[in-house]
């Protein structure tokens, strides 16, 4: 059987390209939808979308349903059945408007990829994060090496996260000038970083992880002196890879480019929680920690605001719903405190908070 239909592949193409043209989707959404539909056209082994019907959407979910992540051997779980089922939802309603499908495709054969309203309740269900503590990411880089120069990169990497919250993308791709120690901040130029949605924005370090700053600022003033690098080569170059002195390949250095892709990243953060006996947390799970850490201090509302702005965001509502759940020991701590005498209420910050939510509001911000 063939393993490609051209006309299937001709069509994807154009839907992928509408996916980033029209919407605005980044290439890691487009790459989850194509993964979506090899899975469809490997249940139809390939056949012409235009011979879509919809008794393949309900063979195909009931078959998905029966399937196992090939690393775990576990079924695959509600979440990726209904993110499956809802990129090619949107494919196939989209191709029923497409010329040479619309007599063959209804809009209404899309809705057969669905899920039982069960099944999408328990899919969007959420579930208590693991997050990191700031003093294990002190602890993390207080057992990681410093000995090579790409020992100092894969900690000043953990470092800069803790203070920045960067997402992964982003660290792949900042580069010296974005830095500006001096002020305190990152620029987050969308011209030249990997930000979601192509934001711009300013960050400033949060002083919250212990030595954190200065892990930072010796390793871009080693490169900025050792290695004479400017502002626009990356802030964490790639590895050098050449032939070791054993005839194979091996690490040889700093490459003057930074990373294509988030891998050698993520690679980073296991070996570094690894080396310090913890468990792993991703570079994402950074954004969350910081949050929760916010949260645990009693920001005043205008501090709290900037602390999402930090994030990236506009909305400081989006902080709290995406990034501040609280954990379920803490919630039990609060409930149970309900019992105890009450703290008296400070007249004086409940009219700051009053005002600084009436000046949120004038500003567009509520």
């Amino acid at each position: 059987m063939a393993k490609h239909n051209a006309a299937n592949e001709r069509i994807k193409r154009r839907y992928f390209a509408h996916l980033t043209g029209a919407h605005g989707r980044d290439q890691a959404t487009v790459d989850a939808v194509a993964k979506s539909l090899a899975r469809f056209e490997d249940y139809t082994r390939a056949r012409d979308f235009a011979k879509y019907r919809r008794e393949q959407a309900m063979g195909f979910r009931d078959r998905l349903a029966e399937q196992r992540n090939a690393r775990t051997g576990e079924q695959l779980s509600k979440a990726t059945l209904h993110s499956t089922l809802r990129d090619l939802r949107a494919f196939f309603f989209w191709l029923a408007d497409q010329p040479g499908f619309k007599s063959k495709i209804q809009h209404s054969d899309a809705d057969y990829f669905n899920l039982s309203s069960k099944d999408v309740a328990i899919a969007q269900a959420r579930r208590e994060k693991t997050v990191p503590t700031i003093a294990q990411v002190e602890r993390v880089l207080g057992a990681m090496p410093a000995a090579t120069a790409l020992e100092r990169r894969d900690r000043a990497l953990i470092a800069f996260t803790a203070i920045t919250c960067a997402r992964v993308n982003a660290l792949a791709s900042f580069r010296l000038g974005h830095v500006n120690l001096a002020g305190g901040y990152v620029e987050q130029d969308a011209r030249t970083v990997r930000t979601k949605f192509a934001k711009t924005f300013r960050t400033f370090f949060m002083p919250v992880c212990e030595g954190a700053l200065e892990i930072v600022t010796e390793w871009i003033d080693e490169l900025e002196r050792e290695h004479l690098w400017g502002p626009a080569d990356p802030l964490f170059p790639a590895t050098r890879i050449g032939m070791g002195e054993g005839g194979g390949f091996a690490a040889l250095g700093l490459a003057r480019h930074g990373w294509a892709t988030t891998s050698p990243i993520r690679d980073i953060f296991k070996r570094a929680f690894a080396g310090a006996d913890l468990p792993y947390y991703n570079p994402h799970s950074f954004r969350d920690m910081l949050v929760r850490h916010a949260m645990q201090l009693n920001l005043p509302i205008m501090q709290l605001r900037a602390w999402s702005l930090n994030l990236g965001h506009a909305d400081l509502l989006t902080t709290l719903t995406s990034y501040g759940t609280m954990p379920v020991h803490q919630q039990g701590e609060l409930i149970q405190a309900l019992g105890k005498p009450a703290v008296p209420i400070d007249p004086a910050m409940v009219a700051q908070v009053v005002a600084a939510m009436q000046k949120m509001a004038g500003e567009g911000m509520a």
